[in-house]
């Protein structure tokens, strides 16, 4: 393995992992918004979280949460915003959790291999590949960057509504 090569994969991994620290620290906040609307504490809100196994579970949860009956739009509509921002942030991020990684031989760059069968009509389509290249690597940056921004926004709302922290 040459040394572009290596520094190239590198530089994939650190982004990926900081992609993932940042969903992760960014989705666990969801934990305080369903603590909010439910009124109940943060433990309950902790076992409801962790019981729901995915991102879109949980979103969909503190969506309909939001839209109850009766719910103010001074609460609902900044919640929504907040969680239709993290759905729109999410494809990124399941791109890079859902695929395994080869490398191209001529450009040296990573590529990724998406873990999905995509049924057609007639036939199905397994394993489409992507080059991730100096432009994927930027989007990763900016997904970390709007994630972060995303993240600061969130818990100024939990304060906001005072909900439990």
């Amino acid at each position: 393995m040459d040394e572009a090569f290596e520094t190239r994969f590198d530089r994939l991994i650190l982004l990926v992992g900081r992609l993932n620290y940042m969903w992760t620290n960014t989705e666990s906040l969801l934990i305080h918004l369903i603590a909010g609307l439910t009124g109940a504490n943060k433990d309950v809100a902790v076992i409801i979280f962790l019981t729901l196994n995915t991102t879109r579970a949980r979103i969909d949860l503190v969506e309909r949460l939001a839209k109850m009956e009766g719910r103010p739009p001074e609460i609902r509509d900044p919640i929504l915003d907040h969680t239709q921002r993290l759905s729109r942030l999410s494809s990124i991020r399941n791109k890079y959790n859902h695929c395994i990684y080869s490398f191209d031989q001529e450009s040296g760059n990573p590529k990724t291999i998406l873990m999905r069968i995509a049924d057609r009509k007639t036939d199905i389509k397994l394993g489409r590949e992507d080059t991730v290249d100096d432009k994927a690597m930027k989007e990763i940056e900016d997904v970390v960057a709007r994630l972060s921004n995303a993240n600061k926004d969130i818990w100024k709302l939990i304060t906001q509504l005072g909900f439990p922290v």
